[in-house]
């Protein structure tokens, strides 16, 4: 009988190397940006309680979005860095 659940991830590929370079910077970037409007479409930093609502609101969720979205870049992402980075760099060959 084989086990269902293996005790070893030897299927799992390592992470691909970080994109370098002002093209890698630019495409980190561009990543965190799109992590940022996703989080706020799925409503994170919303809040509707007796303290919830003012001017500022808005403006101090955005920050917690942004700071999310790029911790969540520097720890791999979702991959879109690096596609972002390949199709800077397809015509340039700046790799």
């Amino acid at each position: 009988m084989t086990d269902p659940l293996p005790t070893t991830f030897t299927t799992m590929t390592p992470p691909a190397p970080r994109p370098q370079g002002k093209a890698g910077e630019a495409a980190r970037k561009l990543e965190a940006a799109f992590l940022s409007e996703m989080l706020k479409s799925a409503g994170l930093g919303e809040q509707e309680n007796s303290f919830s609502g003012g001017p500022g609101e808005a403006q101090f969720a955005s920050f917690q979005r942004d700071l999310l979205a790029d911790a969540m870049v520097e720890k791999g992402g979702i991959g879109l860095a690096q596609l972002f980075f390949n199709a800077m760099t397809e015509h340039t060959h700046d790799r």
